[in-house]
């Protein structure tokens, strides 16, 4: 059996009443402390929200594997889990780099020593830009731009005389979409404006097919394959009219979330040369985030892994909510709400139930999470639910993980999240300001 990975436990100190996820009990205790006691699931308070540890490692080793045959790198977004030790975790697999969404992540990212963050935004702090311009780094930073407007912006706020240039990626988008140029064209214009900019290095074109569609049909998916195309396209006229100059490490040609990355590896993966023996050396480079701790909503019903690419992804974080109120026929009140669990992307999925909190979970059917207040989970039972009582702790299902890990300064990680009595082996910290 493989060692298994090590997140957090062993360097945090004293655990206190900030970690909600750790029994009162434990709260004299170190982190190394409270794992070496081999805790059960039982001994955890709820609401609760913990990662699987032996689903985290296979997400890890699936994706890497797939980005290998694929011919890609991987820079998976970190926003998902803010937990540098899952970031540790899937740049030892092989990812290139990590990605980030705000100049906070950003600081997040370089404090902890990852060599190559794409910062997936238009860069327009004026320290960040400071910073980064101060002097050569030992990260390389790739920021985002899709429009004369912002180039412009950036520029302004550029020290003169500044030591190291700032590597831009001309962000493609589409009409109706998120950011992005709206037209090939219109990303021409960025090109040629950063291009002209001294402080600022052309290094690639950069892209979000996620925004474009939401599901896997055969429509979305050729929506997303045209604007794909289109930002291959774009970058072929960079290369046309070299406007690109020279880039320590080579261009870079990046889209990619967790829905679509199959779509990505074929229209992009041609363009991957690294090495440079087809001319200019050029990454592809994939950014799927939610994929290393998957879910059991939409990426289940979405991701390519397992439709077309082979592999599979196992859900990784679960929710546990303690029924605390049974007060009408067909309505169980459980602990657990908006505070505690993601909802934007569907209400949690009841999968089993573990009775009065302990021993082998029962799965049950027929029950629904319909409504979540604040910190509340209103659950109708259906007739083939069974009798849920007051005490009985729900396992429950979560859906869109990157609304997840925002409500947990500290996860417990457990052997087997479907084990008969799970064991907590560690403990993930996240870091969300």
């Amino acid at each position: 059996m493989s060692q298994r990975y090590r997140y957090d436990a062993a360097e945090l100190g004293v655990l206190g009443a900030e970690h909600k996820a750790v029994p009162v009990g434990a709260r004299a205790l170190t982190g190394a402390e409270f794992v070496a006691g081999a805790p059960r699931l039982a001994d955890l308070p709820t609401p609760l929200l913990t990662l699987d540890a032996g689903a985290l490692a296979a997400n890890v080793a699936t994706m890497a594997a797939w980005s290998r045959r694929a011919g890609v790198d991987l820079a998976p977004h970190g926003k998902t889990t803010m937990a540098p030790a899952v970031w540790r975790q899937q740049l030892a697999a092989g990812a290139w780099g990590i990605t980030v969404a705000t100049p906070w992540q950003l600081g997040v990212a370089l404090e902890q020593g990852v060599p190559v963050v794409l910062a997936a935004y238009p860069l327009l702090e004026p320290a960040v830009l400071r910073l980064l311009t101060a002097r050569p780094r030992a990260a390389r930073v790739l920021v985002w731009a899709d429009g004369v407007d912002v180039v412009a912006e950036m520029a302004r706020h550029l020290p003169p005389g500044a030591a190291a240039p700032v590597d831009v990626l001309v962000e493609l988008g589409a009409a109706g979409a998120r950011t992005g140029a709206r037209t090939t064209a219109a990303g021409l214009e960025v090109a040629r404006a950063v291009a002209g900019q001294p402080g600022l290095r052309l290094a690639g074109v950069a892209g979000y097919e996620g925004a474009l569609a939401h599901d896997a049909s055969p429509s979305s998916r050729d929506r997303v394959r045209r604007y794909l195309v289109d930002l291959a396209d774009l970058h072929a006229r960079l290369l046309a009219e070299e406007l690109y100059d020279d880039v320590p490490g080579g261009l870079v040609v990046t889209a990619g979330g967790s829905a679509y990355f199959d779509l990505v590896a074929d229209v992009l993966a041609p363009l991957h040369d690294p090495d440079g023996a087809r001319g200019r050396p050029v990454r592809t480079v994939v950014r799927a985030g939610a994929s290393v701790a998957h879910d059991d909503g939409f990426y289940r019903g979405i991701t390519p892994v397992g439709r077309a690419t082979g592999g599979s992804l196992r859900a990784a974080v679960h929710g546990w909510a303690r029924v605390v109120s049974r007060p009408e026929p067909g309505l169980a009140l459980a602990d657990a709400g908006k505070r505690d669990l993601p909802f934007d992307e569907g209400f949690p999925e009841v999968q089993a139930v573990r009775r009065r909190g302990t021993g082998p979970a029962e799965a049950v059917r027929d029950a629904v999470v319909t409504a979540l207040n604040d910190q509340h989970a209103f659950v109708r039972l259906g007739p083939g639910a069974g009798d849920l009582r007051v005490g009985d702790v729900l396992r429950l299902g979560i859906s869109h993980p990157c609304t997840a890990f925002d409500k947990w300064g500290l996860l417990p990680v457990l052997d087997d999240a479907l084990a008969d009595e799970p064991v907590v082996v560690d403990l993930v910290r996240t870091v969300f300001g």
